[in-house]
């Protein structure tokens, strides 16, 4: 048993570094993953270029697919999609090449709001990911059960690739 545990940290070590979380100017991130939402669950993906050392730019999408039964969602509240800047600062807190935080600010169909993420790749081309998003200003205060989706916080987790 020894020996596995032994081999597989050698392999994740070899493979983790060579990979990079961001890579700056023309570093093109994409992700997949679940949106976790009060009252519904749905899929989401991102695609973020970077402009910069410590900057990328890019847009996000969701769509709601696991929807409270008493609720009635219409197609408009279960999607919406959003353009995205972050701010790229795992080198600032001099993490591993492998590891980038980046908090960012989107602006939506639906609202202004904020996100704070983490990507952890294992090699060079594929990671993981995590984000906490929230709104900061809604179009709308005063929202239908159905409106709230994308308007309240949500959890994203998934799978993050480098190309």
């Amino acid at each position: 048993m020894k020996k596995i545990i032994l081999f597989v940290a050698t392999i994740l070590s070899s493979t983790i570094g060579f990979s990079q979380a961001y890579d700056g100017a023309g570093d093109l991130k994409f992700q997949i993953g679940i949106n976790a939402q009060s009252n519904g669950t749905g899929i989401m993906s991102t695609l973020d270029y970077g402009i910069g050392q410590n900057f990328s730019v890019g847009a996000s999408s969701a769509y709601m697919l696991g929807v409270n039964e008493l609720i009635n969602v219409p197609f408009v509240d279960k999607f919406d999609i959003k353009i995205r800047a972050n701010a790229n600062i795992g080198d600032v807190f001099k993490l591993a090449e492998n590891a980038d935080v980046y908090p960012g600010l989107n602006l939506s169909l639906k609202n202004f709001g904020g996100h704070l993420g983490g990507r952890y790749f294992f090699t060079d081309g594929f990671g993981v990911f995590a984000e906490l998003y929230t709104p900061i200003a809604k179009y709308n205060d005063d929202l239908s059960p159905s409106e709230e989706f994308h308007n309240q916080f949500a959890i994203n987790l998934g799978a993050s690739f480098n190309f």
